[in-house]
């Protein structure tokens, strides 16, 4: 059975999405990395075809996305309630739960709106397009569809998030985090 790091309180269904979100994002990521690598993803795609600036842009887009994703566990772990004592200035205060379900609703919303934007220039033919076969292009919709999960399971693991914590608050329990964490909560 697979163990995580996830806190007590949490529902297993909420840590299957936060942990799913850094898989859904991860073929895309590929995709890029191939296409920086000159790996025949696209009719146009050889060592030559991308400057050095479009190769940065693209590897870059890729880690910050995966690094984004990343970001949904700490609505499921430790790091999400208090602060890790290596952050400067925040290192062991408590997190704010309303900050942090904003935040993640906001992500959610925006990679809504890159999900519209996405549809809506693809059906009015704005840009060039990416050239390929159909099998070039079964792999882009496979490699990229999966991306269409993260919005949806960064809401549900955020929701999720905020009422654990509201409920907590209501309860006057103690909260899990409260005061300083143990060495051993962040291992």
């Amino acid at each position: 059975m697979m163990r995580t790091k996830a806190l007590p309180d949490v529902p297993r269904w909420a840590v299957l999405a936060a942990h799913a979100v850094p898989l859904v994002t991860l073929p895309s990521g590929l995709w890029r990395l191939a296409l920086v690598a000159g790996l025949p993803v696209t009719q146009d795609a050889d060592l030559g075809a991308m400057s050095p600036g479009e190769s940065v842009y693209v590897v870059s887009l890729s880690v910050v996305s995966e690094l984004l994703a990343f970001l949904t566990l700490g609505l499921v772990r430790s790091w999400g309630e208090v602060f890790p004592r290596w952050m400067p200035f925040l290192g062991g205060r408590r997190v704010n739960p309303a900050a942090a379900t904003g935040a993640a609703l906001a992500g959610a919303a925006g990679l809504c709106a890159i999900v519209g934007w996405g549809v809506y220039a693809s059906y009015a033919d704005l840009g060039p397009g990416i050239q390929g076969t159909p099998a070039q292009e079964a792999l882009l919709v496979a490699c990229y569809a999966p991306l269409l999960a993260w919005p949806v399971l960064l809401t549900a693991v955020a929701v999720a998030y905020r009422r654990r914590r509201r409920d907590d608050g209501r309860r006057g329990a103690a909260q899990y985090g409260a005061g300083r964490p143990s060495a051993s909560s962040w291992v």
